[in-house]
């Protein structure tokens, strides 16, 4: 392949993006300043021997979220009768293995045991039920637990609430009593509210938006939301959507925003070479949203490899939505999200910066903010359309029919037969 002319001050971006092949995500990731790189873990991933290599890898996956174990019917099946073996399987093992704990999740509409689902509850014994199995299964995993995901789930798609036996005895007061008693049985750990279709401007973001102010509101403590990004290729969102839609959750009054199960599923399989790009630019975006927003800590892909994904049993013929196909290789994502997070370090000035300054922090300041600078407009178009594509955005690879004109001042870089980008 060609590359441009590399000077003195390209030759350490270069390096970095070449590193990209051996470096992993989670290295790559916080040395880019970001808290870490994630997966899911299921207890039967580990089982295997074989999965349990990568999983427990943390220069690839430096945190673990238990993807059932900790939730209701698994650590509560019968009132007053708690059960943590199964979580603490997956505890135990992401602490041996130097990797940070997402727990998951405490108050959801499914997964419930049916003595919740059916009880004969009024305000006073629905809250004390609430209030005791978080204080116990929250309690128990004191310390252990970077953040919770405290509330799941509890939106419709036109951001009204879900309806569950929660908001049906309690009203939209469940937020505020959740998120309380998790606070008091863990004051150190962070506290989430997280759903999937998220990632847009759209009237589930604002509902998300209105939950941030209603606990905050009620004098309680929430410090993220949580987007799922359980997306589709060909139809992610753009980075600079999805930059929007964080800032939104942090002008609303959360400190800290996540991608907390992400996966970009074919709609039809199998999958093409043309496709895995359009996966690649769909995972590129969000790596790069949050490498923009400061407020953004990591990234939890829902998942490694695609021959356990979660995503054909749920959605039929779907498929192919992970960073390792089916015979444990890497595909282009992979090598998308390591180079943009190798470029970020670089412009950072090197491993243990603040996640990304200057440049890059401040991209996005409202929910209106554009690059500045470089100035951005749109990343459509071939490049001979008056398209100028910001730093960090995509500029080139095998199938890429964007934006190929960078801002003034930077170069489009190859980073793999698939990705170029604006450094």
């Amino acid at each position: 392949m060609r590359l441009l002319k590399t000077t003195a001050s390209t030759a350490a971006i270069m390096l970095a993006l070449s590193g990209a092949v051996s470096a992993q995500l989670n290295e790559l990731a916080k040395a880019a300043g970001k808290l870490y790189f994630g997966t899911a873990i299921h207890g039967e991933d580990l089982n295997d021997s074989s999965q349990q290599k990568y999983l427990g890898d943390s220069n690839d996956f430096g945190q673990a979220t238990p993807g059932n174990e900790m939730k209701w019917d698994a650590t509560e099946p019968n009132r007053g009768q708690f059960t943590f073996g199964n979580g603490d399987k997956i505890a135990n093992f992401a602490s041996s293995h130097g990797q940070m704990l997402r727990c998951h999740t405490l108050v959801w509409y499914a997964q419930l045991p049916g003595w919740v689902q059916s009880g004969n509850w009024n305000k006073d014994s629905l809250t004390s039920v609430i209030n005791t199995h978080i204080s116990n299964v929250v309690g128990h995993y004191k310390g252990k637990c970077y953040a919770w995901d405290v509330v799941n789930e509890a939106l419709n798609e036109d951001g009204s609430y879900r309806s569950n036996p929660f908001l049906k005895v309690l009203g939209d007061s469940y937020f505020a009593i959740a998120f309380d008693a998790a606070a008091k049985a863990d004051p150190n750990t962070k506290l989430y509210y997280n759903d999937y279709n998220l990632e847009t401007l759209s009237p589930k973001q604002q509902g998300a938006v209105k939950i941030v102010k209603l606990v905050k509101a009620a004098g309680k403590r929430i410090d993220g939301v949580g987007m799922q990004a359980h997306l589709i290729v060909g139809q992610s969102p753009t980075a600079s959507t999805l930059q929007s839609v964080m800032q939104s959750y942090l002008d609303a009054g959360a400190t800290e925003v996540a991608f907390t199960e992400l996966d970009i599923r074919f709609s039809r399989l199998p999958s093409t070479a043309a496709g895995l790009q359009q996966q690649a630019e769909g995972y590129g975006a969000v790596t790069t949203a949050c490498l923009v927003v400061k407020g953004c800590v990591g990234i939890t892909t829902w998942g490694w490899s695609d021959a356990h994904s979660w995503v054909p049993g749920t959605f039929p013929g779907n498929g192919d939505a992970l960073l390792y196909d089916r015979s444990y290789k890497k595909k282009p994502a992979y090598s998308t999200i390591s180079s943009i997070l190798a470029a970020a370090k670089t412009s950072a000035g090197g491993a243990g910066t603040a996640a990304p300054t200057t440049t890059v922090t401040t991209l996005v300041t409202s929910t209106t903010a554009v690059a500045q600078p470089p100035p951005a407009t749109t990343t459509s178009g071939n490049g001979g359309d008056g398209c100028v594509s910001p730093q960090w955005a995509q500029c080139g690879g095998q199938g890429w029919s964007g934006c190929k004109t960078c801002a003034s001042g930077l170069a489009c870089k190859i980073s793999n037969d698939y990705y170029s980008q604006c450094v």
